[in-house]
């Protein structure tokens, strides 16, 4: 779901009362908001003993999801494998996600123990004090930005916004070396952007300063670039050599396909920008040791490796992998969630005026 859709779907829960982000709190037992706490908290000497015994004793861990199963059973079958631990896997859209937590939430039904999905959805999640704060061994091999300020959740995986240009087309020489550059006359109908990146370009205007921001987002629109709605379908067309390069595609996108032998590279530029997928612990977890015991293994070195296996970019910096080797900083989710109208009229004006964007 695009992530403008994804804030109306949002809205219309709310309008039927099954969601209203930092409206209304979820209830809790008093014995559960005691308990999980202390264990999702605890970093004594004998933690992680005391954790796989009391995770054994539970012997099941149930995770609500939107990564998709080809990445996600991985994880869970060498969790399972690792510490004979049942995983019961969820899998569906962030949207679907959040609307089912929030419903069971609300009807006093916990079920899942764990939810990991994009950034923006495990930030409703916590907006909607449906998550705890927790503490793991792998956060010392975490960077600062896999932290939100509320500290309720983790980001244990990245995308990132990167160029992306075609090596046949583009020699390396004329690759840009800043934004700036692709405001030269040399780019004008050579540039391609996705039809919904308005998260990425309201992150970008203020890290420019918003009049700054939206001369260059309108002095880039007069190159013409051609707008396409998916980030897979623009990767794959710049390696096709249909476009010569592309603004704000994923990274891992782009190493996918120049595995494959594809006639495609990426290159990160001053400010990187990238979105979180996140690991949350249930404020009411039917099997809190289970629960922190996963997300340490996803967190750890080992789970990381499997998410790294998958093509997509880890967050523990122990894992060598150069699809994290620059400076990034994460969108704020402030854009996506309460500033979404704002940012995408401005998009609207300045890139689409009644264009119809490329299907996928």
């Amino acid at each position: 779901m695009h992530r403008f859709g994804f804030i109306l779907a949002v809205r219309a829960l709310c309008a039927t009362g099954l969601a209203c982000a930092l409206t209304v709190p979820v209830s809790a037992s008093a014995q559960t908001k005691a308990k999980n706490p202390a264990i999702f908290m605890y970093q004594g000497a004998d933690r992680d003993q005391r954790l796989l015994e009391n995770a054994k004793k539970e012997g099941t861990v149930t995770i609500y999801t939107s990564l998709n199963l080809k990445d996600s059973e991985p994880i869970t079958s060498a969790f399972e494998k690792k510490y004979g631990i049942k995983t019961v896997l969820w899998r569906a859209s962030g949207e679907k996600v959040v609307q089912r937590a929030v419903t069971e939430g609300r009807a006093g039904r916990y079920t899942p123990d764990v939810f990991e999905s994009d950034g923006i959805e495990v930030e409703i999640l916590a907006r909607e004090k449906l998550l705890s704060e927790f503490k793991s061994p792998a956060f010392k091999d975490l960077p600062p930005e896999a932290f939100p300020p509320s500290r309720l959740y983790v980001n244990d995986r990245f995308n990132f916004f990167t160029i992306a240009y075609n090596t046949n087309l583009i020699k390396p020489q004329d690759v840009p070396n800043s934004y700036e550059e692709l405001l030269g006359p040399k780019w004008k109908d050579k540039i391609g952007l996705e039809a919904d990146d308005t998260d990425w370009f309201g992150a970008m205007v203020k890290n420019m300063g918003e009049q700054r921001g939206l001369e260059f987002f309108r002095k880039l629109a007069d190159n013409k670039p051609q707008i396409r709605t998916g980030h897979t379908l623009i990767s794959e067309l710049v390696a096709a050599g249909e476009i010569p390069l592309a603004v704000a595609v994923y990274n891992h996108a782009v190493e996918r396909l120049a595995k494959n032998g594809a006639p495609i590279r990426w290159k990160a530029l001053n400010p990187t920008f990238g979105r979180g997928g996140a690991v949350g612990m249930a404020a009411n977890a039917p099997h809190p040791n289970a629960a922190l015991l996963f997300a340490d293994f996803l967190l750890s070195r080992e789970g990381q490796e499997l998410i790294k296996q998958r093509d997509r970019v880890p967050a523990n910096k122990a894992v060598d992998t150069p699809l994290n080797k620059f400076a990034f900083k994460m969108i704020d989710p402030v854009i996506v969630l309460d500033e979404s109208d704002k940012w995408q009229k401005l998009w609207d004006d300045i890139f689409i005026k009644g264009q119809k964007a490329g299907v996928r």
